[in-house]
């Protein structure tokens, strides 16, 4: 492996936080994105939702400040902010102008360190909870996806943000708090920077913001996929049939990542893609099709899934999973040159959003540990041949499947 390009910069801050920036100086404004390393997975199993609540509350207020206060004072220099829950992580993101870095990044600090959690945000955030968990049960495709993720990913990996009503009733403000004292800390954050500021310049004035937060020693330990393949079928009166197939796939760190890159984008990604073609345009079989993949920290997830009518649904599985197996039989060179195209092309494109770059350095520190040249990344994917395609989809048979519909047909083949 070779040293990274001088645009990069990676340590470990003295405050405990693993800290990364890549140097832009052609860019107008910087974007930062913040890692707190626990999400879903460290809720406890009879409180599942805790952590969206943390996530929700915790800019509700500090010891300085109202949440309309703190948001103000956020708005007035102009940045962009904005936060999530995921597996295995609770991050917070922004822009702006780098001359107002320093004071941004003190006010994050101010929320990260200083929350008040008031009661009355705490009850309004479990009821908004209640009611996005009754939007769900009318938004099949995020329902599918939901009850895909119990069976797939295991106990741990397969929570849904939002948690469940019953588990959401048990949920205190104490509750919340403690979680924050458990899990927030210098030395379970990560920090990515990207923009013209001088890369020093920012690990510092992040090392100062953050000094001393916490008592969490360090990371918690990676949590592993427990798949479950099988059947499972939830009836819904609905005039779609939903169908969700996923098997295992390869972890982001894996040689074989960017074969499994270039066989999803060729599966599903856009118009001319062969699901789209094949599925939708050619046979007229769904409504919707796509072909994605996931990953946690330890592995990684294939997704096929489409929307069909009840009459129609068997033939949509078969078919399916068909064109997968036929990218071994007929794919050509050129039809791989368009996919490595489309990823590239997107890559540099996308890469021209400072916010955009930002969060890729972000996922590299949370994945690989290092910041990981694009360039690197794209020269990957140029080098896959059609016999690394082939080879892939004979070492990664689809031979165990986790497979759930939703609608009125019990059966998907």
């Amino acid at each position: 492996m070779s040293s990274l390009p001088k645009r990069y910069f990676h340590r470990r801050l003295d405050c405990g936080a693993e800290f990364a920036a890549e140097h832009l100086p052609s860019r107008n404004v910087v974007a930062f994105e913040l890692r707190v390393l626990a999400g879903l997975v460290a809720e406890p199993a009879e409180k599942l939702g805790l952590a969206f609540q943390v996530e929700q509350t915790i800019s509700k207020g500090t010891e300085k400040r109202s949440g309309q206060e703190l948001s103000s004072a956020l708005d007035a220099l102009g940045a962009l902010h904005g936060s999530w829950v995921g597996r295995e992580t609770i991050g917070f993101r922004c822009t702006c102008l780098p001359e107002h870095l320093p004071a941004v990044i003190d006010l994050h600090a101010e929320m990260l360190r200083t929350p008040t959690f008031p009661d009355e945000s705490c009850r309004v955030s479990i009821e908004l909870a209640q009611q996005e968990l009754t939007a769900l049960e009318d938004d099949p495709g995020e329902l599918s996806r939901k009850l895909t993720l119990r069976h797939a990913y295991g106990p741990l990996l397969g929570r849904h943000a939002y948690g469940e009503r019953e588990s959401l009733q048990r949920i205190s403000r104490d509750d919340v708090v403690g979680f924050w004292r458990q899990h927030f800390a210098a030395a379970a954050m990560q920090i990515a920077v990207a923009g013209p500021v001088e890369p020093r310049r920012a690990a510092d004035l992040f090392d100062r913001a953050f000094a001393g937060f916490g008592t969490a020693r360090g990371a918690p330990a990676p949590v592993s996929l427990e798949f479950a393949a099988g059947r499972w079928h939830y009836h819904k009166d609905l005039e779609q049939q939903h169908i969700s197939i996923c098997w295992p796939g390869v972890s982001i760190t894996d040689p074989s990542y960017p074969v499994e890159r270039l066989i999803l984008s060729i599966l599903g990604d856009g118009m001319s893609s062969r699901l789209f073609t094949e599925v939708r345009e050619k046979q007229g079989l769904v409504y919707w099709v796509g072909a994605w993949h996931e990953h946690p920290r330890t592995g990684g997830m294939i997704h096929l899934g489409a929307s069909s009518t009840p009459a129609r649904c068997g033939q949509t599985y078969a078919t399916l999973l068909r064109e997968v197996d036929r990218l071994a039989e007929d794919l050509t060179p050129d039809e791989l040159q368009r996919s490595k195209t489309q990823i590239i092309a997107r890559s540099e494109t996308h890469g021209d959003m400072t916010r955009a770059r930002v969060g890729e350095l972000g996922a590299d520190l949370f994945h690989f540990g290092r910041p990981v040249p694009l360039e690197e990344k794209n020269a990957a994917i140029a080098a896959v041949s059609t016999d690394d395609i082939r080879r892939y989809l004979v070492e990664h048979p689809r031979d165990r499947q986790c497979v759930v519909t939703l609608g009125p047909q019990a059966e998907a083949s």
